[in-house]
Parts: C-alpha cells; structure tokens; sequence
C-alpha cells in the first residue's frame, strides 16, 4: 500500500507520517528532502519558496516510484505539500487500488483558537530552521485552499476543527 499524505504547510503532516511508521513499519520519503535534494545539488534553481513549480518539478519523479513500489508490492509513505490534488488523474485503475491519500486540513476555527499551540508543534518532529514566513494568515489562506481543492478534486481529508486528534488507519 503507499500512503499519501497532503496537506498545507503546519498541519502535522510529517508527526502523522511518523506515527504510521511506528504503526505499520513502512518507509517514508518526505518530500521535503527530496526538494532539497535537488536544490542543493543545484539540478534547480527554485528554491524551498516555489511550491507550485516545486510540485512541477517532483511530482513526475514521485509517481514514478509510486508505481514501481507497486509493481515491486512495497509498502511506503510520501508525505509533503508537493502532491498535486489531482493525483489520481496520474494513475491507472491498476496502481489506484493500491494508494490511499488523505490530506490534512486545519479549520479557520481551529487555526485562530490554537495558533499558538501549532506555533509550539511545529518542531515535535523535525526542527525547523526557518520559521519566520509563517504566520496565522498564511495558516489561513492556505487551509482554505486546501480545503477547496479536496472538495473540487474528490481528495479523502481530515478536518481539524475542535482539538487536534490526526490519526489513521488503513485496513
């Protein structure tokens, strides 16, 4: 099975990632390294602010791996903000039996009542070097998308709205 997990920026993405790897002992690829993987070999000149050409770049390379880890029958877990909502439109019916994606979405509600507890979180599993770009409108604003785009596109989500309970299991 591969696990997608989407999500904007802050939404507890990588804590879920961890908590299904102690579950099902499944790898993990964190799109974030794999980004910086490429900028810092310099195969690009984006840089960690050019999500949209970002998902451009990576996402060719993911589906890829999706279905050879499928061809292969292995398990894995891809998580980060660079998986297209339109996702399934990459696959065949063969390999979309096989992937589960769930994206994680604050509410505007939870966001303006706990902002300070996902400022406090925000490093329970990687440190964050660089957290000054983030601030509650852009939590807001990118939520929303989110949350938009899930409808428009059919995408399974988790709606964190009264307290922050993310966890999932695939059967």
């Amino acid at each position: 099975m591969i696990i997608l997990i989407g999500g904007s920026t802050h939404t507890g993405k990588t804590a879920l990632s961890q908590n299904l790897i102690e579950k099902y002992h499944y790898p993990c690829m964190s799109l974030d390294h794999l980004k910086m993987g490429f900028i810092r070999s310099g195969l690009t000149n984006l840089t960690p602010d050019d999500d949209d050409k970002m998902t451009d770049l990576l996402w060719p390379i993911v589906k890829e791996m999706i279905k050879t880890a499928i061809e292969n029958n292995q398990n894995m877990i891809i998580e980060g903000c660079y998986i297209p909502y339109d996702w399934k439109n990459y696959f065949e019916p063969k390999y979309l039996k096989y992937i589960k994606f769930i994206c994680l979405v604050m509410s505007s509600k939870y966001i303006e009542e706990h902002f300070d507890d996902i400022k406090k979180y925000a490093s329970v599993i990687e440190t964050r070097v660089n957290d000054s770009y983030y601030k509650k409108e852009l939590l807001l604003r990118e939520n929303r998308i989110s949350l938009e785009m899930c409808k428009k596109y059919g995408c399974d989500y988790l709606l964190i709205d009264d307290e922050y309970k993310v966890d999932i299991y695939f059967g």
